[in-house]
């Protein structure tokens, strides 16, 4: 484990490997699961101020889940989370491009329609994030829909960490990052001296 502030960071991060294959995996982590992704307390207004924006990207099925839900609930666990089609399928927040899920939030992100790029918890996906009274455990999310990204990464030799480098940065900052990447050149140079 990695000591970085008040988080305290799984060595699965450092060494896992990891690069989303969208090809193979075909978006599965906007389908799979019990639940919609994870929320942070303040994403749930955000995405009450930007539903208009992004509504125009978003499918049928999509709105008509978050008109009938919302745009947010609480799951069984008690956390906040995006609502899904039918109470059991996609994030409602899903669309489609050739056969691929994608985040409908990002495309109107990309389209400069909001400067909300998505919720936390998919941009930083695998990376899982839980908040406790005095820390947060930062921890790697293995999830077998995702083995084609872990085969990718390891052809490619791109660790969870580097993968995720802007997600990252956009939770923690610049030097949060910093320390991140000092600790895995530690532990690099550490493993190769034995």
């Amino acid at each position: 484990m990695i000591l970085i502030d008040d988080t305290i960071v799984s060595d699965d991060l450092l060494e896992k490997k990891f690069v989303c294959s969208l090809d193979k995996c075909k978006g599965a982590c906007c389908i799979a699961g019990d639940s919609g992704a994870p929320l942070e307390d303040e994403e749930r207004e955000i995405l009450e101020k930007i539903y208009a924006d992004v509504k125009p990207f978003l499918t049928d099925r999509g709105i008509e889940a978050i008109e009938k839900q919302g745009k947010w609930l609480i799951d069984t666990d008690g956390e906040y989370v995006t609502p899904l089609v039918n109470k059991k399928d996609e994030c409602a927040f899903t669309i489609f491009e050739n056969g691929i899920a994608l985040c409908g939030i990002e495309k109107a992100y990309r389209a400069g329609k909001t400067d909300f790029r998505k919720p936390i918890s998919c941009y930083l996906y695998p990376v899982r994030i839980k908040k406790y009274k005095t820390y947060s455990a930062v921890n790697y999310d293995k999830w077998d829909i995702c083995s084609p990204a872990c085969k990718n990464g390891e052809e490619l030799g791109v660790p969870v960490f580097q993968f995720v480098k802007p997600a990252l940065i956009e939770k923690f900052g610049e030097e949060w990052y910093k320390q991140l990447e000092g600790a895995a050149a530690f532990k690099e140079e550490a493993e190769r001296k034995r």
